[in-house]
């Protein structure tokens, strides 16, 4: 049984960095596609970035591109999010996914099966 588990978050000032860490284990064979959500109270859950398992294709949300980067590391099975100059507005509940997303899909939730528990994220201004 495949679980995602997530950590690296806190509280940090704005103008910080931050990486979040997933842990993926059990077997994700047929599983191309893994990527980070954000929630806050309230609001839906919203697309942060993804990458394809394979190809290494990766896409991002408007609102963090340039200073997001997801990456992946196969031999230790873990999914990575670097956070850079980060903003009161990325404060949220961030989680990671897998999934196999069609073409169009990636950032929406619904392509997503599996889901971490999230850790938080607060930014302070």
């Amino acid at each position: 049984q495949v679980q995602l588990v997530e950590s690296g978050g806190g509280l940090v000032q704005g103008g910080a960095s931050l990486r979040l860490s997933c842990a993926v284990s059990g077997r994700t064979f047929g599983t191309y596609g893994m990527g980070w959500f954000r929630q806050v109270p309230g609001k839906e859950r919203e697309f942060v970035a993804a990458i394809h398992r394979i190809t290494r294709s990766t896409y991002y949300a408007d609102s963090v591109k340039g200073r997001f980067t997801i990456s992946r590391d196969s031999a230790k099975n873990m999914l990575y999010l670097h956070m850079n100059s980060l903003k009161p507005d990325d404060t949220a509940v961030y989680y990671c996914a897998t999934g196999n997303p069609k073409r169009t899909g990636w950032s929406s939730s619904g392509e997503y099966d599996l889901w971490g528990q999230g850790t938080q994220v607060t930014v302070s201004s």
